[in-house]
């Protein structure tokens, strides 16, 4: 079950930060050797398992690079944002193997799901080895993606303070233990209505941090509906199609939008929100939601 994927101990994630010998420079001290704390980056296969008329069928969906770690989250907050699954109820349970379907020893999650997909998976699947910093990478076409949805819960909530959007990124830095180590990672955070950070998740690739959060909320049922998402980074296209497909309303970043994000946004109904630091922010999209005083 879903709610039995527990955050594991950090023990269990020590392998996030690796120490590395550095040579530092300065124009005042000269050069140093020192140890610096990097994040890892390393690769993680994700296959989905159904049966279809009482035959099992295992599918590899790609290959991508994360940080170590809330593994499960990652790959259902993926399948998520990419519209394969909506809900908890369609996930039987997630394993975490050694090995893939092909024999070869690799970081596994394999989705197990309560029914055939309704989708064509050969559509969502990445053709190579995905980075960290990939979204798109590997897609033949654009076919894949889910079409957006429009949020409208938040609509029932008075609109939020200028004030309180200029304090969301610096709440999720404050939550964002591996940056403050390594100065290496992405964060993405979720907020409610009166600003409480809920949930951070942090991943060497900004798009696994969502996929992270997705997957995390998904697990413990959280209304991503009424929530605020908030970026450590730039709003790019995926980005603004996952929340979407999560039907979060509203985006928070601390970098710019793209053009091709402002136009999701606009079409999906979500309030985007760039460059938020320095007590200042842009407002792109669905400006009705946010009051400027």
């Amino acid at each position: 079950m879903l709610a039995d994927l527990n955050p594991p101990p950090a023990a269990v994630l020590k392998n996030k930060i690796k120490p590395v010998l550095t040579l530092h420079w300065s124009g005042t001290a000269g050069t140093t050797a020192r140890t610096e704390d990097l994040v890892v980056e390393a690769p993680l296969c994700i296959e989905v398992s159904y049966t279809r008329n009482a035959r099992p069928i295992i599918k590899t969906l790609g290959i991508t690079m994360r940080t170590p770690g809330l593994d499960q989250e990652l790959v259902l907050g993926f399948l998520l944002g990419e519209g394969v699954i909506t809900r908890a109820s369609e996930v039987r349970r997630v394993d975490a193997l050694q090995q893939n379907r092909s024999g070869e020893t690799i970081d596994t999650c394999r989705v197990v799901l309560a029914a055939p997909p309704r989708h064509d998976l050969q559509r969502v699947s990445r053709a190579v080895t995905t980075t960290s910093a990939c979204g798109l990478c590997g897609r033949a076409t654009l076919e894949g993606l889910p079409l957006p949805s429009v949020p409208t819960a938040v609509a029932d909530h008075p609109a939020l303070s200028g004030a309180l959007i200029a304090q969301l990124p610096e709440r999720l830095r404050a939550a964002q233990s591996d940056f403050a180590v390594t100065g290496g990672s992405h964060g993405a955070g979720l907020s409610n209505c009166q600003g409480d950070l809920l949930l951070c998740r942090e991943d060497v690739g900004r798009h696994n941090a969502v996929d992270k959060l997705l997957g995390a909320a998904l697990i413990q049922g959280l209304v991503l509906s009424e929530g605020i998402l908030v970026l450590s980074g730039r709003a790019s296209f995926e980005l603004v199609q996952k929340s979407a497909a999560a039907g979060l309303p509203i985006i928070v970043a601390v970098g710019a939008p793209s053009s091709a994000a402002v136009e999701l946004a606009h079409a999906a109904g979500i309030t985007l929100i760039g460059f938020t630091r320095d007590n200042r922010f842009n407002l792109y999209t669905h400006a009705p939601r946010i009051r400027l005083e």
